[in-house]
């Protein structure tokens, strides 16, 4: 097995134009745009040309006319280059043109920009741009039995930026891509196999373990297969066992990369659907105001938190005279408070399970015997910040789940809920404790009886 390794390829733009303004305009809009992108600027076709020879460029953009040359010949020449031959160029100009509209394809230019919409609008146009033609970047998984060809396919993979891991065998492929489920850092973003293999598994074996036995699907691991067989039914086959794409032998560089960059295009929009959908199952049990969790997630997951460690507690947070504040100083400012609180509750209690249980009510649940002096910094750090400038002291009551080990969240809430009416009683701006027996005590003598137990 050979495993060569390169990193995906950083935003490295070049941007070709005889104006400095122009030049300093585009680059400022590429740097806001993609932060931590870099930005090589060019006055003219012949320092272009020098520079591509010394490195490799994500993105290419020029001016329609330069100095020294013609844009769509810099296209041309940089098409024709090995090591460019496949890097986005986009052409920006004041007037898109007939000629550019006629001989854009031909030259190679992937898109133009309209220099008339206002370089404000460029950062946007880069950005979308990027979203429709990533650059090529991916972890591969080649099997292939000969020796011969697998040396010169991986060797035009790797020269294209990609990470190969070549194998002979789809019992070794197999135990790679097992692996990688174990270990994100592994996976593979695309799989190429000859469809004819000498060992004991063939092509269409390895498809339909993937297939069938190991459920991904042909978004989540694309497939491209490699056959010299030209027939109709030996195409039917390939794509009968789950193969994305084929190629024919001889390979045709041209061709396979096409497919391979087609491919990876379909991998890497199921990534960002995953993240997207991620991310909006964690906005879905996000309070919108206060950025802690809202009672829906609560409900949801707190009593797997509950399970998870004996030494549980529910803690029940509520501010202190709330209507007061926003009578005195607005809704505005109240909110206000309410995000501070959150904030904090998110800072304090990262480990824990922190949710807005409705209107100025926070639940949190947490883990390990000192949630009570945790709970007590929160109610001093709150009264210290003044948030919005207004003084706000908060009333808690704690439940530990070791001293109700038959109570489930929502009982368990309830005996929070009365530590809390205690603390209120008592003057508010303290923390209370439930305890066995329905015994409800100030944080102090808590503390003292709690020494006194464990000697």
């Amino acid at each position: 097995m050979t495993v060569i390794r390169l990193k995906a390829m950083d935003n490295n733009i070049m941007v070709v134009d005889g104006s400095s303004v122009s030049r300093e305009l585009i680059t400022r809009r590429l740097e806001d745009a993609l932060p931590g992108t870099r930005v090589t600027a060019c006055a003219n076709a012949a320092e272009a040309l020098r520079r591509l020879e010394g490195g490799r460029f994500s993105l290419i953009t020029t001016a329609l006319m330069l100095p020294d040359a013609d844009g769509l010949d810099l296209c041309r020449k940089v098409r024709s280059s090995k090591l460019h031959h496949y890097t986005p160029l986009i052409v920006i100009s004041s007037d898109a043109d007939q000629r550019l509209m006629h001989e854009g394809f031909a030259a190679g230019v992937s898109d133009y920009f309209d220099k008339s919409r206002g370089f404000k609008a460029f950062g946007q146009f880069i950005k979308e741009f990027l979203k429709r033609y990533p650059g090529l970047y991916g972890r591969v998984l080649y099997i292939e039995d000969s020796r011969t060809v697998a040396m010169v396919t991986q060797g035009m993979l790797v020269q294209h930026g990609l990470d190969v891991v070549h194998t002979t065998t789809v019992e070794d492929a197999l135990e790679l891509l097992g692996e990688a489920r174990t270990n994100p850092a592994q996976a593979f973003d695309l799989v190429i196999t000859d469809f004819h293999l000498q060992g004991e598994m063939t092509g269409g074996d390895l498809l339909y373990v993937l297939r069938a036995g190991q459920h991904y699907s042909l978004q989540e691991l694309p497939v491209l297969v490699i056959t010299g067989n030209e027939d109709v039914s030996t195409q039917v086959e390939v794509f009968g066992a789950g193969a994305n794409d084929f190629v024919i032998k001889p390979l045709v560089e041209e061709v396979v990369m096409a497919r391979v960059r087609s491919l990876l295009l379909i991998r890497h929009q199921f990534d960002t659907m995953q993240r997207q959908a991620a991310e909006l199952e964690r906005m879905a049990g996000i309070d919108v105001l206060t950025g802690v969790h809202n009672r829906r997630y609560l409900i949801d997951h707190g009593q797997r938190f509950l399970n998870s460690d004996a030494d549980a507690w529910a803690m029940i947070v509520d501010l202190d005279h709330f209507k007061r504040i926003n009578d005195t100083h607005g809704h505005l400012i109240g909110d206000q408070v309410l995000i501070a609180a959150g904030a904090l509750l998110n800072e304090l209690f990262g480990d824990g399970l922190a949710a807005r249980f409705g209107g100025e009510e926070f639940v949190v649940l947490l883990h390990g015997n000192d949630a009570p002096q945790r709970a007590d910094g929160f109610r001093l750090r709150l009264e210290q910040l003044h948030p919005a400038d207004v003084l706000v002291t908060v009333s808690v009551g704690l439940a530990p789940l070791a001293e109700h080990p038959e109570n489930d969240l929502n009982s368990l809430l309830g005996i929070a809920d009365q530590a809390l009416y205690g603390a209120k009683a008592a003057g508010r701006n303290q923390v209370h404790l439930a305890l066995a027996g329905g015994l409800v005590s100030p944080l102090a003598a808590w503390e003292v009886r709690h020494c006194v137990q464990t000697g």
